[in-house]
């Protein structure tokens, strides 16, 4: 008998502090757990196509969240100013979600981690991911459906950020603990996704909500379709030379007219180099031969705003790059079928042409997205800070006077 009341006691002790934990945790499931759907509209002449993964759902409190996320310096896991890091710190609105050649830290736009590590490519844009099908990266690397056993999808760019070393060089359990605590989260992670429980999983389903509504979708040729405005004769000269083999043959890889995204998402061996060494080419996740040297081709929107150019930022100007294309094309077997002039060295553009040519590439600017406050880091955070949480040493650049 005194057995069976010392195992009852125990029984009952057990069940007790199983009835605290699941009643005291922010985990707990949330009853009134009713998110409000978002539909992404889509803007005319655009893909209909959509890269929402099943799993994760667009919500008006999951992009609030991501927003939220995306610009908090804390991301990185820390709490002292010149440790905070955020997608924010590098991804610079004004500048397309790059952070632009004109960055005050990040010298001529090549960046580093906390740890002061080089990033290992230039940054690409954070423009139109949605649209995107073909994985994500200069390499493609981040493709539920690529060669790569990772098999990732864009919700993984997040935990991949925070733990790199030449990113935030942090550890995701220290960044949800910390997020955790902050007043203000665990609720919205409740709203976002039913659970007041932070997870790194749902870090990155929130921030890849916010990332797949920057879209650019209002820059003048885009109202030149529209019929609402009229490109100039330069402008319109320079689209032409854009679309014809016989001009700058630039529609082949960036598209144009009937592919309003200005890139194809695809990989090509521009003819930039004729000795390969980066071990983060499309190569590296293909293993096909003729993908040695072969990177995406970068959507033009914005371009004018996203320098430096080239997956190694080699090129700080537009002028340079046209100048590349025209004249210092590079002969290799690896360069891609599509470069049709490699054999004289480029399209052999003269001046006129040059800047008649930039002159078009010029319209796909979007100031609209540039500044568009949807996009722009939060006036007050969930705890009620009102400062841009950013490391100190980071100065963001504005649009305006660039």
């Amino acid at each position: 008998m005194a057995a069976r009341r010392i195992f009852l006691v125990l029984f009952s002790a057990l069940v007790f502090t199983l009835l605290l934990l699941l009643t005291s945790c922010p985990q707990q499931k949330l009853d009134d757990y009713i998110p409000t759907p978002y539909e992404i509209e889509i803007p005319r002449f655009f893909p209909t196509k959509l890269n929402v993964p099943a799993d994760n759902p667009m919500t008006v409190e999951g992009i609030e969240l991501g927003r939220y996320l995306f610009y908090d310096g804390r991301l990185s896991g820390r709490t002292h100013k010149d440790s905070l890091m955020s997608c924010g710190t590098c991804h610079i609105q004004s500048r397309g979600f790059v952070c632009g050649i004109d960055h005050p830290k990040f010298t001529g736009g090549k960046t580093f981690g906390l740890t002061g590590i080089p990033t290992p490519h230039n940054m690409m844009p954070l423009i139109n991911l949605v649209f995107n099908h073909n994985g994500y990266l200069w390499n493609g690397f981040i493709h539920p459906d690529n060669l790569h056993p990772a098999k990732r999808k864009l919700e993984d760019l997040v935990w991949m950020g925070v733990t790199a070393p030449h990113e935030m060089a942090g550890d995701t359990n220290r960044t949800v603990a910390l997020f955790q605590g902050i007043p203000g989260y665990p609720e919205l992670f409740g709203r976002a996704f039913g659970s007041k429980k932070v997870t790194m999983k749902n870090i990155g389903r929130a921030i890849a909500q916010f990332a797949r509504t920057l879209i650019s979708s209002n820059s003048k040729f885009d109202r030149y379709l529209r019929g609402e405005h009229q490109l100039s004769e330069v402008e319109l000269s320079g689209y032409v030379l854009f679309m014809t083999e016989e001009g700058a043959d630039c529609f082949h890889c960036h598209g144009g007219g009937g592919n309003p995204m200005f890139t194809t998402n695809l990989f090509y061996n521009n003819g930039k180099d004729i000795i390969f060494n980066d071990p983060r080419d499309r190569y590296a996740i293909t293993g096909d031969l003729n993908d040695i040297g072969a990177y995406r081709a970068p959507t033009l929107r914005n371009i004018e705003v996203t320098a430096p150019y080239m997956h190694d930022g080699r090129f700080a100007t537009l002028e340079e790059v046209i100048d590349f294309y025209s004249h210092q094309v590079k002969q290799s077997p690896y360069v891609h079928p599509l470069m049709h002039h490699v054999s004289r060295g480029g399209v052999q553009l003269i001046p006129i042409e040059k800047s008649h040519l930039i002159a078009f590439i010029k319209t796909l600017r979007d100031d609209d997205f540039l500044t568009n406050p949807a996009f722009s880091t939060p006036a007050v955070f969930p705890d009620g800070s009102t400062q841009n949480l950013m490391p100190t040493w980071v100065s963001v650049p504005t649009v305006q006077g660039f």
